[in-house]
């Protein structure tokens, strides 16, 4: 049982037996992380205050403006995980391909590889809205000791051993997941110390908050409009709160604590979704169902899904389990009906 108010490092020491075969490597890594967080949450921080908020002038591998912040935060966890050599690769949201890390002996002997969204929602920044970082850790596939393929990345998400989320917000937590349950730490700024503040964090079974862009309503499928007029309806515990702040580690978060479900489906601008099925969907979808949640993508498991591309696209649901479970419901049916019209024209 985790004793609330226990450090992260005393956490991670405690929890060591749970990882036999990592020798150290995992945590080691989990570390590393925590380190690179408190230097980014440094300069989040002061954004106001210097110039590092603001476009960078250049688009990512997703055709997205780069902020300023998106590129100093992905920098920094590339150095910080490279220079202290406790992984063999890296793929980040914000490079066009993954990072081999030989080591320096040339041959690197380390098992973990990590994906991540380095700045989750970085747009908000300009505004002070709560941004963050979303990581991803598996072991690899390919021999140790020599270079990693695109084979260790594409992982379904089942097979994540770790998986995680800061925000930088009011307060600045680091949240994360070694599939034994997920534990919320938050940073005191004056120690530089992270401290068990939310053990066993745990999705509400039903909640009453929605989280969608709605502005892009008449752009989603169908299944996705029902429901969302269904969370409108007066009936029950209904109508629904619709809280939407456009960060995904933020609502997600709230919806954590709070109850609720976070939509982004594929539309009519998007038809494949927009959210990144290893650096955001994956992640995120491992810290719900092991909250007691649910993720899919309005169908299926996402950790079911077996990636072909590295900035791979996919629509999300993920939240609160009846939540879920009753927009899947709404999907389904959609898709009936629309199957059916589309034979019913295809006959005439």
């Amino acid at each position: 049982m985790p004793k609330k108010n226990q450090t992260l490092g005393e956490f991670i020491i405690e929890n060591q037996a749970d990882f036999p075969g990592s020798s150290g490597e995992l945590s080691r890594l989990i570390n590393s992380l925590r380190l690179a967080a408190k230097v980014v949450n440094h300069e989040v921080n002061k954004a106001g205050l210097v110039d590092i908020i603001g476009a960078y002038g250049e688009t990512n591998i997703q055709g997205e403006d780069q902020q300023k912040l998106d590129v100093y935060a992905n920098n920094k966890f590339i150095q910080t995980l490279t220079n202290r050599e406790i992984v063999c690769g890296i793929a980040s949201e914000e490079n066009d391909d993954f990072i081999q890390i030989k080591g320096h002996k040339g041959d690197n002997q380390n098992k973990y590889v990590v994906l991540m969204d380095p700045l989750d929602g970085s747009s908000n920044i300009d505004v002070n809205v709560s941004v963050g970082t979303i990581f991803s850790i598996y072991k690899r596939i390919t021999p140790v000791g020599t270079p990693v393929q695109l084979e260790d990345f594409l992982q379904p998400g089942h097979k994540q051993v770790a998986a995680g989320y800061i925000i930088y917000g009011t307060s600045t937590m680091l949240v994360y997941t070694t599939g034994h349950g997920v534990n919320g730490f938050t940073l005191n700024p004056a120690l530089g110390s992270w401290y068990l503040s939310h053990p066993d964090m745990m999705f509400p079974e039903d909640g009453q908050i929605y989280s969608i862009n709605e502005g892009n309503y008449v752009h989603f499928p169908q299944g996705v409009k029902d429901y969302i007029k269904w969370c409108q309806q007066e009936e029950g515990n209904r109508p629904y709160t619709s809280r939407y702040i456009g960060s995904m580690v933020s609502d997600i978060h709230r919806n954590m604590i709070k109850g609720g479900i976070f939509m982004y489906p594929k539309s009519s601008k998007a038809s494949d979704g927009k959210l990144r099925l290893l650096y955001e969907c994956n992640p995120m979808a491992f810290l719900t169902e092991q909250a007691g949640g649910k993720a899919s993508d309005g169908f299926k498991r996402i950790l079911d899904i077996n990636p072909t591309e590295l900035h791979q696209r996919v629509p999300f649901f993920c939240g609160s389990r009846k939540m879920v479970e009753k927009a899947e419901e709404f999907m389904a049916k959609a898709g009936t009906k629309d199957q059916a019209q589309s034979f019913s024209f295809s006959s005439k």
